[in-house]
């Protein structure tokens, strides 16, 4: 059984966090208000979800026990996916979702009912009470699920990583910005107490500068070979044709749906723009990493149609105001960092990141570990850890959460931490990993032109064709 098949410890965990809240609170939906796009704060936030497969259904669950919203509509091209040989496990789709989202309810509103759809066209032109979506399709849905539903005055939380090319994330923080929605990114890090407090130690100088940045992840083999595999019958009740969307259509295969669509370059893009924008956010942030000079990429096993079942790629970035230049590394597909000299592998306290996950920063007084979507930190070596004066906490924390984070956006308050102005520019860096992977040789990068100046093959890579009828909004 592959890692993409086998247990994860630590995503399990999330998933299991993420059910055990309090039951929510019961309300009547409400029909949408005229004038501003945001909820009153005494209504309820209502909610559609797109896309209920594995990480759909833990989002589902999350909101399920959010006191200030309902979830009155889904939408997924499949009546039920059997999710069993995978981490997340039981049944998804449309049927179990919509069965799960009605007895929560049902427990304080009998007969509540949650309309379900198989195309969220339909389910965004006829149900008018919805206020915001909850997107969780594969990747390569992503952008045109996004604008769609923000030219129709939604707030939008989007799985990561928020888009499937470069030229995408542009449009999609473009059109975030045009209509004024709230906005979130699935990388639900961002709003942990681990993410601040990393910031906050760097900005106090524990480490001194910092030099080098290496992340990792236990993810990648999603899929190998070569080619496409030979159609096989689609199970009953999948729209295949629109699961397709934007993509040419090929016939289905279980090598694609319902999970391992992200070895694929036309749905997504291997372990790294899966895990990236999880273990490599607490860098981008506090070191504002936004726009790096050069990248290059090594895998093995790349094709024209499979991506590498494991990546090291590599971000050179210049000076940035009072930081200094940096190296920032990624590793994927059970690839970790060699151990820094003066560290003792055997020593479980010295260990780096937690199960197969994490972040370094390597500056010039000591090193900060974390484990992967944005852990807690921890100071190396030990003598440093136990020396250092924390500093005061001075960033604002996140009250309940990712979800309630966006919710709260949607009602009327700050931005959401990872709303797509930022995730976009983070998504972006990410995918110049695999775009370098692709080119097969150093890229190098201006932002400002949004291309890359050595290799007019790369820039293909940057955006797609769209099937007709699926071009972006």
């Amino acid at each position: 059984m592959s890692r993409s098949q086998a247990s994860e410890p630590a995503r399990r965990r999330f998933i299991a966090s993420t059910a055990a809240a309090a039951a929510a609170t019961t309300i009547v939906p409400r029909h949408v208000l005229g004038g501003s796009r945001l909820v009153a704060p005494s209504d309820k936030v209502n909610v559609a979800v797109i896309g209920v497969g594995g990480q759909g259904l833990v989002n589902t669950r999350a909101l399920l026990h959010q006191d200030d919203c309902q979830v009155i509509a889904l939408a997924d091209v499949c009546e039920e996916w059997d999710m069993s040989p995978y981490y997340y496990g039981g049944l998804a789709g449309r049927g179990p979702a919509r069965a799960e989202i009605e007895q929560h309810y049902r427990a304080t509103t009998p007969g509540y009912r949650c309309a379900a759809y198989e195309d969220f066209r339909v389910m965004l032109e006829k149900e008018k009470a919805i206020d915001a979506v909850l997107i969780a399709t594969p990747d390569h849905l992503h952008a045109y699920v996004s604008i769609l539903a923000m030219k129709a005055g939604k707030h939008v939380y989007c799985e990561k990583p928020l888009t499937h090319n470069v030229a995408e994330a542009r449009l999609v923080a473009r059109v975030a910005k045009e209509t004024g929605v709230a906005t979130q990114m699935g990388n639900f890090g961002r709003s942990s107490e681990g993410h601040r407090l990393t910031a906050e130690w760097i900005w106090d100088g524990a480490i001194g500068q910092v030099r080098e940045v290496h992340a990792w992840a236990d993810a990648g083999d999603f899929a190998s070979g070569h080619g496409r595999p030979q159609g096989t019958p689609q199970p009953p009740g999948l729209n295949w044709d629109l699961w397709l969307g934007p993509r040419e259509y090929r016939p289905y295969h279980p090598a694609y749906a319902p999970f391992n669509w992200r070895g694929w370059w036309a749905f997504g893009g291997g372990g790294l723009p899966d895990t990236a924008p999880h273990h490599l956010d607490p860098a981008f942030n506090a070191l504002e990493l936004d726009a790096p000079e050069t990248i290059e990429a090594t895998g093995p096993g790349l094709d024209d149609e499979v991506c590498s079942t494991g990546v090291l790629a590599t971000w050179h970035f210049p000076a940035r105001g009072r930081f200094g230049p940096l190296v920032a590394y990624w590793y994927d597909g059970g690839l970790q960092p060699p151990t820094p000299a003066g560290l003792d592998p055997d020593d479980p306290k010295q260990r780096l990141g937690e199960e197969g996950n994490g972040i370094l920063f390597i500056g010039e007084k000591g090193m900060i570990t974390c484990a992967g979507w944005s852990g807690m930190p921890r100071l190396l070596p030990l003598a440093l850890h136990r020396s250092y004066r924390r500093p005061p906490k001075t960033l604002p924390r996140v009250e309940g959460g990712h979800h309630a984070d966006w919710l709260r956006a949607c009602r009327g308050g700050k931005p959401a931490c990872s709303n797509f102005d930022y995730a976009s520019r983070l998504t972006e860096l990410v995918l110049l990993g695999d775009v370098a992977l692709r080119a097969r040789k150093q890229i190098k990068w201006d932002r400002t032109g949004m291309r890359v100046t050595n290799s007019p093959q790369a820039n293909q890579f940057l955006r797609e064709p769209y099937r007709a009828g699926w071009e972006l909004p």
